[in-house]
C-alpha cells in the first residue's frame, strides 16, 4: 500500500492558455488588411499612372533619338557619296591632265607612223605608250566624210565641194581625244560644204527632167489609147 502524497496535483506545471490568448493576438493582424482593403485601389491607380507617363516619356525619348539617329545616317550617306564622287572627279582630272601632256608625244607617234618611221625599238616604245593610254580611258576620235559637228570638231581649212550635200570632214589634220564623256581635244579638221550654186542648179534640172519624163509617159498613153481605135 502507498501512500499518495498531499499536494502532488498542486505541484504539477500548469499549461498555458494558449487558445484564448493566441486568438486575441491573431485577431489583430487580420484586422489590417480588412482595414487596408478599401484604400488600396486609389494607391495601385496613382502607380499605374506614374508608369504610364514614364513610358511616355520614354517613348518620346526613343522616337527622338531614332528620328535623330536616322538624320545622321543620311547626313554621313550623303557625305560618303558627296566624297566618292569629289574622289572620281578628281582622278579623272588627274588623268586628263596627265594625258593632255601626252598628247603631243601621240601625235608624234601618228606621224610617224603615217611615214613609215615607226621601226624597231622605238615601234615598240610606241605602241606600249598608245596601250597604257588606251587603259587609262583616253579614245581617238576624228574621221574622214563624217559631219561636221562644231561640239567636238575645230575647222582649220574650209572649202567648197559639189559632191557633198552638208558640211563634212574632209581631211583630218590632228586627231581628238576624249576621256569618257570628256573631250580633251577637239579634232582638227578641214571642211568642205556644198556649192553655193549647185543647190539652185540641180532643181532646174530634177524639173527639166521630170518634164521630159512627162512627155515621154504621155506620147506612150496616147498610143495606147489610139491603137484599139484604130483596129
Amino acid at each position: 500500500m502507498t501512500e499518495e502524497t498531499p499536494g502532488f496535483d498542486e505541484q504539477q506545471p500548469q499549461q498555458p492558455d494558449v487558445p484564448s490568448g493566441a486568438a486575441s493576438d491573431d485577431a489583430e493582424p487580420q484586422a489590417a488588411p480588412a482595414q487596408d482593403k478599401g484604400a488600396a485601389p486609389a494607391g495601385d491607380a496613382a502607380d499605374t499612372a506614374g508608369l504610364t507617363a514614364e513610358l511616355d516619356q520614354a517613348r518620346a525619348a526613343l522616337a527622338e533619338r531614332t528620328a535623330d539617329l536616322q538624320r545622321l545616317q543620311a547626313e554621313y550617306q550623303n557625305y560618303r557619296r558627296r566624297v566618292e564622287r569629289d574622289r572620281a572627279a578628281v582622278k579623272e582630272l588627274a588623268v586628263a591632265n596627265l594625258l593632255t601632256e601626252l598628247l603631243p608625244v601621240l601625235d608624234d607617234i601618228g606621224r610617224a607612223r603615217e611615214h613609215g618611221e615607226l621601226v624597231g625599238g622605238f615601234k615598240s616604245v610606241a605602241e606600249s605608250l598608245e596601250s597604257v593610254a588606251a587603259k587609262m580611258g583616253l579614245q581617238q576620235f576624228g574621221k574622214e566624210d563624217e559631219p561636221f559637228d562644231p561640239t567636238v570638231h575645230e575647222a582649220l581649212m574650209h572649202s567648197y565641194a559639189p559632191d557633198v550635200t552638208e558640211t563634212t570632214c574632209v581631211a583630218i589634220l590632228q586627231p581628238g581625244y576624249r576621256i569618257g564623256e570628256r573631250t580633251i581635244r577637239p579634232a582638227r579638221v578641214a571642211v568642205a560644204e556644198p556649192q553655193p550654186g549647185a543647190q539652185t542648179v540641180k532643181p532646174a534640172e530634177e524639173s527639166a527632167k521630170d518634164e521630159a519624163d512627162g512627155q515621154g509617159k504621155g506620147k506612150g498613153k496616147d498610143k495606147d489609147n489610139g491603137g484599139p481605135e484604130e483596129g
